[in-house]
């Protein structure tokens, strides 16, 4: 096994990256350092694919190679593709804790994973009726939208706008989509405000959130957003995956209100013992955590696509975080000191785009990862890690 060197020895933006995280001591806050991060020439499509990533899954495909035919086929056949799918667009969409209320918050994912899958369908097929459909779907948002409220507006306006910013740099960038320019300025009015200043409640609203800014940044090439995305994400990840090099306690973030362990114990779930890779929403559920590390992985991919890659920042802590929630998962039992040894195991489908960055790009062992991955190959649709067998299993670029 190759072991890679320390995440914040590897990169310029190691010092930035440090700076802003905060030591435990209580009134000790580092001087905000600015993060100047956003590529010079945005690529595009750029959020989460890119164009070559596309080109490899659409040849694996038409060669009938596995695992990309198989999760091609699942794509086509499922209902997010049919092309007589009718949007159902809100002015404003009400979403209050776990969707209650529902007033569209279920019609607007559903709505963005369907732009997205006919997105892709439409690259890896030709067929001109699935980007057709895509925007049908992106317009009829674009010109009905005003607003997302309650208490869920902020995490819900992360889950759809880092889908709608994947569909629509497909879109954009390979078919006539005269309503591009309108569907920029919904994201830029609507769900910017919502996610651009982050979240100090549990770490996956954050990390979604965050994954959502950077996608809008590349979309509407807002080089100031994408610089401020980077370094609340940079701020974020230590503080959401824990290393033994942290000392014996997490880290925590910049902007966060913690100042003392008992503060910091209860807000990782009243777990006061730290192993390398538990995360701060382990001992709250699987799930959860999945969404946190999916969006983690997300943001280092578009970062990468974008030539200013993360992954040597947060690499060490993706992996060990990876590692540690898939050995569980295949079912080894948890330790009784690790959330008093019960969890709820559904990490769900959102290995893919971690494991092929750090195993096969960047050449570390990710044994359980693997294992896991190869047991629910073809990864499918999961809030908003989708398809991502077909567009990044054992993908090069």
């Amino acid at each position: 096994m190759r072991k890679p060197k320390s995440a914040f020895a590897r990169h310029g933006l190691a010092a930035l990256a440090s700076a802003a995280v905060v030591s435990l001591l209580p009134g000790c806050t580092p001087a905000a350092a600015p993060i100047h991060a956003a590529p010079l020439l945005f690529a595009h499509p750029g959020v989460l694919v890119s164009r070559e990533q596309l080109d490899f899954a659409k040849q694996q495909v038409a060669a009938g190679n596995q695992p990309w035919k198989g999760a091609f086929d699942q794509l086509v056949a499922s209902p997010y593709a049919a092309l007589d799918h009718v949007p159902v667009p809100r002015a404003v969409v009400d979403c209050g804790s776990y969707s209650k209320p529902d007033n569209g918050c279920t019609d607007e994912r559903k709505d963005a994973v369907s732009a997205y899958t006919d997105a892709l369908a439409w690259y890896l097929t030709g067929d001109g009726r699935y980007a057709d459909k895509a925007i049908e779907i992106m317009d009829a948002w674009s010109g009905t939208i005003t607003d997302h409220t309650n208490s869920n507006a902020p995490l819900q306006s992360g889950w759809a706008a880092s889908i709608w910013t994947r569909a629509a740099e497909i879109v954009r960038y390979t078919y006539n989509w005269p309503g591009a320019g309108r569907f920029g300025d919904m994201l830029r009015n609507v769900y910017l405000p919502k996610v651009i200043n982050g979240s100090q409640s549990n770490g996956n609203w954050e990390l979604t959130m965050l994954e959502a800014t950077l996608g809008i940044a590349v979309y509407t090439e807002d080089r100031p957003t994408y610089d401020k995305a980077v370094g609340m994400y940079l701020d974020r990840v230590p503080a959401y995956v824990y290393l033994s090099s942290d000392g014996p306690m997490p880290k925590i973030s910049a902007r966060s209100n913690l100042r003392t362990p008992e503060a910091i114990i209860k807000y990782w779930q009243n777990q006061s013992v730290f192993v390398d890779g538990l995360a701060q929403e382990t001992c709250r559920d699987f799930e959860h955590t999945g969404y946190g590390l999916s969006a983690i992985a997300h943001i280092a991919e578009t970062s990468r696509i974008q030539h200013e890659d993360l992954y040597p920042q947060v690499g060490d802590r993706l992996r060990a975080a990876f590692e540690f929630h898939a050995r569980y998962q295949l079912g080894e039992p948890l330790p009784a000191d690790i959330c008093g040894g019960k969890f709820d195991k559904k990490l769900g489908p959102i290995t893919e785009v971690a494991l092929n960055a750090l195993h096969n790009r960047m050449g570390q062992d990710l044994p359980e990862t693997q294992q896991l991955t190869d047991q629910i190959r073809p990864e499918g649709v999961l809030m908003f890690s989708l398809w991502e067998t077909l567009t990044h299993a054992g993908n090069p670029n």
